[in-house]
């Protein structure tokens, strides 16, 4: 047995510790909201926050997590959260969805470290999450709208 924090809570899987935190997320704790994208830290589906940093669950081993704090899209909130979920929204930034959950798990690490972000930031923050409908102008402008920024 190992034991985790997941969104805030401590519990105790049945796993191997190479066994990635993706498939004991999914499997195991039936927390489905981290998609299985690449499976090689590609694409941006399977992002979680370990410790607040922005982790890909598909090749993170449940050995390297320890004891930090894991958070994800389900554990995600506070007000930050809350206005950035709200942009999502007004903005009308998902199509078809899938990759939503690692793209806002990266926005929200970004805007918890740069509370203004330039479109630089916002790049070089989101750079290697998919989009396969292409809704990277739309995920910029939700972003700069949670910042209280006008959209470039």
């Amino acid at each position: 047995m190992t034991t985790l924090t997941i969104n805030r809570k401590s519990v105790e899987v049945q796993a191997e510790p190479d066994t990635p935190l993706l498939w004991v997320l999914r499997g195991e704790l039936q927390m489905t909201g981290t998609k299985f994208g690449c499976g090689m830290a590609l694409c941006g589906a399977c992002t979680v926050h370990v410790d607040g940093q922005p982790t890909r669950s598909c090749v993170t081993p449940i050995s390297a997590v320890g004891s930090r704090e894991v958070t994800t899209i389900e554990g995600l909130s506070g007000p930050q959260v809350a206005v950035l979920k709200a942009a999502w929204v007004d903005v009308d930034v998902v199509q078809c969805g899938y990759c939503q959950s690692g793209q806002l798990m990266a926005a929200a690490a970004l805007l918890r470290q740069t509370p203004k972000p330039t479109d630089a930031d916002i790049d070089t923050a989101m750079a290697g999450n998919i989009c396969r409908c292409g809704t990277y102008p739309r995920i910029r402008a939700a972003i700069h709208q949670a910042a209280g920024m006008p959209s470039a």
